[in-house]
């Protein structure tokens, strides 16, 4: 790469400390963001400005791979000023323009966030704001009431007409100015509209969010332009001090039919749309305008030049020329047509079918009955394995005491997982006995220990080389290639094929305690408490296959996908199960097309919408539950635009997160969100005609959310040290943190299949009858025995114990069923 030499200088200074500099420009590169209160929402426009000049080398790195650059910018990441300056001077550009580059981005992402995040915690104030309005008001709100029904009364007297204007008369009195301001108060808020009280909360972020507007690069993704001309208009008149701005001026480009009806009254001062506005209500518009900016943001109509949350996710599909090229391997690999009419014929059928099916059934179905018009599921009586109690007790008596650091030295001389674990950069210095480094850190971070306190009980190494290891030698990416490989041996094992053969996986999140003071953390309603979400994908058979951390207030069905498509194992689920969290109907849409079987455990039935294939049929049975139709014409119309995202998934040029959140929120621009909705109301309701006439399926999916909710029990018992707190507000850290947990759990179950396997060819040997009945009941979260305390000893060179996959008095049997225990 080459570079002028005012830009070599000024990268260069980033590397020296100036007079009155404490660290070097450098590290202020790799500042993390905090808290998303205003001022921090400033500190990241600012930091945005100081940023964009280092731009210098963005155009030569263009020409390189996504992958790659960040690969470069994870090595400066790595590495301290004094060791970038030891750098010959073209990797030292290089890998400096890399993280600049995706700094920057980063930052854009930040701020994106942070005004979110604002936006929707004014909106929240607001509704509060009327709530407590409407407490404070009760009593003038009464006594409005008790006039009204004195005044109904006083009309409905058998009296004359003057008569009864007389008796009207005198209930209102002098006071019909004073009750119709009152009125007007009430029904200013009427329909629950709490925007009134936006502006109160609007006035301290004012100036704030209009310097966001002055740096951020927002371009409209559709031909409408409408909320872009808005941005415009508003940002001319910000000094204004009027509180109406004409619109005579410019009458022909503003457009304001996108303002939503609850707004058009604060905003144009007119109660109807029958004429064109002539006016603005300046602070009311502003305030329309960044919360649209907030809607198309979430949605992809929006998105912001540079960003890689908020960028232009169309640019990330594939051409229409690749999606052709495409189609035929995926059309012989999903079974189904992909043109549009042969496509909604398909669907169609299929969910007619699935309806007759369930109607038919239904009378025999004891299972399932309609109390007070509603329709009622009764629990499924958990299935007892014969004689798992006692096979249980047999194994945990005989199960041998082992301290973790045993228990990831044996997996690792068995499987050597640490082999994936490297120097992130080339330059630095290579490790003496990396192994025993590795593990070292690996138990220190997965167990939340940190590296001071672990260094008390751990002789071998100080607490900096503890550190250094893990921010040098070990990224997310190479924890889940380790985390992999433990997988890719726990299925050898015989004795996991008799909970799951890896069909399915499961998905469930647990609240992990972090501090405030980062971008990540949220409150969460449920647990009380800052946190965030550490998200697992769990397979049929017990191993967890990936872990993500994710926001409180995030949908975790986001990340539903993700898990499975970047899972790399031998263990390949196509069906998965999740709580009411893991679905919505565009996930279920997006799910069919990607050739996921999505089978969630769903709460609140009567919330629920049916939909029937075909408006001129009717169930004998359940005819009741169906409310709506499928809009047909809508998948058809959409069908191409839909493959080209999925296509655009499975070639990995977009992941499916970034998807289901533009797709998560509705917009009047997005008819690809409407299409996606649309198939997903035919295969959630295809899949709730499965759930209410098949007790298999209602017992397979209770037992696997179980399977996930005993996996986080177990992963957070592990994390014992730190107090149960993840002790930093580095977001990359505290994903690590999840994913080094995440390593020592599948070790833990790994080494725990192990035992199992060992005192069943013991017992099997002793003469015990062992029935394959029983082996179903148990699982592999054994943890009693296990020693979490007192000094390690780190013996990486001790010969393992001899390991061994089958149990060979079990041959013969047919172990290929998932009991759903």
């Amino acid at each position: 790469m080459i570079l002028k030499r005012a830009a070599q200088l000024q990268l260069n200074e980033l590397f020296y400390l100036a007079e009155s500099q404490v660290t070097t420009d450098w590290n202020q590169v790799k500042q993390e963001p905090g808290e998303p209160k205003l001022g921090e929402l400033q500190r990241l426009i600012e930091r945005l400005n100081w940023l964009k000049p280092l731009q210098v080398a963005e155009s030569a790195l263009g020409e390189l791979s996504e992958v790659k650059r960040l690969h470069l910018a994870a090595q400066a990441q790595a590495l301290e000023a004094s060791q970038m300056k030891e750098l010959p001077a073209p990797k030292r550009y290089t890998l400096t323009a890399a993280l600049l580059q995706q700094r920057y981005s980063q930052t854009l992402d930040d701020i994106a966030t942070v005004f979110i995040k604002r936006l929707t915690g004014m909106h929240h104030k607001a509704k509060e704001a009327l709530a407590n309005y409407r407490i404070e008001s009760q009593q003038r709100t009464d006594a409005l009431i008790e006039t009204l029904r004195q005044v109904v009364l006083a009309h409905g007297t058998d009296a004359d007409i003057p008569e009864r204007f007389a008796a009207v008369d005198q209930v209102i009195g002098e006071r019909s100015q004073d009750l119709i301001a009152q009125c007007d108060d009430h029904l200013a808020y009427a329909g629950n509209n709490y925007l009134p009280f936006l502006d109160r909360f609007y006035r301290s972020h004012r100036s704030v969010l209009f310097r966001m507007l002055a740096v951020v690069p927002l371009y409209s993704a559709t031909q409408d332009t409408a909320l872009i001309d808005a941005i415009a208009f508003i940002r001319a008149h910000r000094s204004k001090n009027q509180t109406w701005l004409s619109l005579s001026e410019r009458p022909s480009t503003l457009d304001l039919s996108w303002i939503p009806t609850k707004w058009w009254k604060l905003v144009t001062g007119q109660p109807s749309r029958n004429a064109p506005p002539t006016q603005v209500h300046r602070r009311y518009f502003e305030l329309c305008v960044f919360s649209h900016i907030l809607l198309e943001l979430k949605s992809g109509d929006l998105y912001i030049e540079g960003s890689s949350e908020f960028g232009d996710y169309y640019r990330q599909l594939l051409s229409w020329e690749e999606v052709h090229a495409h189609l035929p391997d995926y059309t012989q690999q999903m079974g189904f047509p992909t043109t549009g009419k042969a496509f909604v014929d398909h669907v169609r059928t299929w969910l007619a079918q699935e309806i007759e099916q369930t109607d038919q059934g239904f009378p025999a179905n004891t299972q399932v009955s309609f109390r007070n018009e509603r329709l009622v599921i009764q629990k499924t009586p958990p299935k007892e394995s014969k004689g798992a109690a006692q096979l249980k007790k047999l194994i945990e008596d005989r199960i041998r005491p082992v301290n973790l650091i045993d228990v990831l030295v044996d997996t690792e001389l068995w499987l050597t997982w640490t082999c994936h674990f490297k120097p992130v950069s080339g330059y630095e210095a290579k490790l003496e006995n990396p192994v025993a480094r590795y593990i070292a850190t690996t138990f220190c971070y997965g167990c939340n220990i940190g590296p001071s306190q672990l260094a008390q009980s751990l002789s071998l190494f100080d607490r900096r080389q503890l550190a250094r290891v893990n921010q040098r030698h070990i990224t997310n990416e190479q924890l889940q290639r380790a985390i992999e490989a433990i997988v890719n041996d726990y299925n050898r094992f015989q004795l996991p094929k008799f909970w799951g053969v890896g069909k399915s996986a499961s998905v469930d999140g647990t609240k992990w305690d972090i501090y405030e003071n980062n971008l990540l953390a949220e409150y969460h309603i449920r647990y009380g408490g800052y946190g965030g979400i550490g998200y697992y994908h769990v397979a049929d058979s017990y191993i967890a296959l990936f872990s993500h951390f994710i926001p409180c207030g995030v949908f975790e069905a986001i990340y539903l996908f993700d898990g499975l498509l970047k899972n790399r194992s031998e263990i390949q689920p196509d069906t998965i199960h999740g709580d009411t969290h893991a679905q919505s109907l565009t996930v279920f849409g997006l799910a069919y097309l990607l050739g996921i079987k999505l089978m969630p455990r769903i709460r609140n039935w009567k919330d629920l919408t049916f939909y029937r294939a075909d408006s001129s049929t009717s169930a004998q049975h359940l005819d009741s539950l169906f409310s709506d139709t499928v809009d047909w014409n809508l998948i058809e119309t959409h069908l191409p635009d839909m493959l080209r995202v999925v296509l655009s998934i499975k070639a990995g040029k977009i992941s499916a997160s970034t998807i289901l959140r533009k797709l998560g929120t509705n917009s009047r621009k997005n008819k690809l969100f409407k299409a996606f909705h649309a198939l997903g109301a035919v295969v959630r309701t295809g899949f709730l005609m499965q759930y209410i006439h098949d007790i298999e399926l209602r017992s397979t999916i209770q037992g696997a959310t179980n399977k996930s909710e005993s996996f986080n029990a177990f992963v957070q018992w592990l994390a014992f040290g730190g107090e149960g707190i993840l002790r930093t507000n580095n977001r990359e850290e505290q994903r690590k943190l999840i994913k080094y947990n995440h390593l020592v759990a599948n070790c833990l179950i790994l080494y725990n299949v192990f035992e199992m396997s060992r005192i069943l060819h013991e017992l099997a040997q002793e003469g015990y009858q062992i029935i394959p009945e029983a082996i179903p009941g148990l699982n592999p979260y054994l943890t009693k025995h296990v020693i979490r305390l007192g000094q390690y000893n780190l013996d990486v060179n001790r010969q393992p114990p001899p390991i061994f996959y089958d149990l060979p008095f079990m041959n013969g049997l047919d172990v290929e069923n998932d009991t759903g225990s």
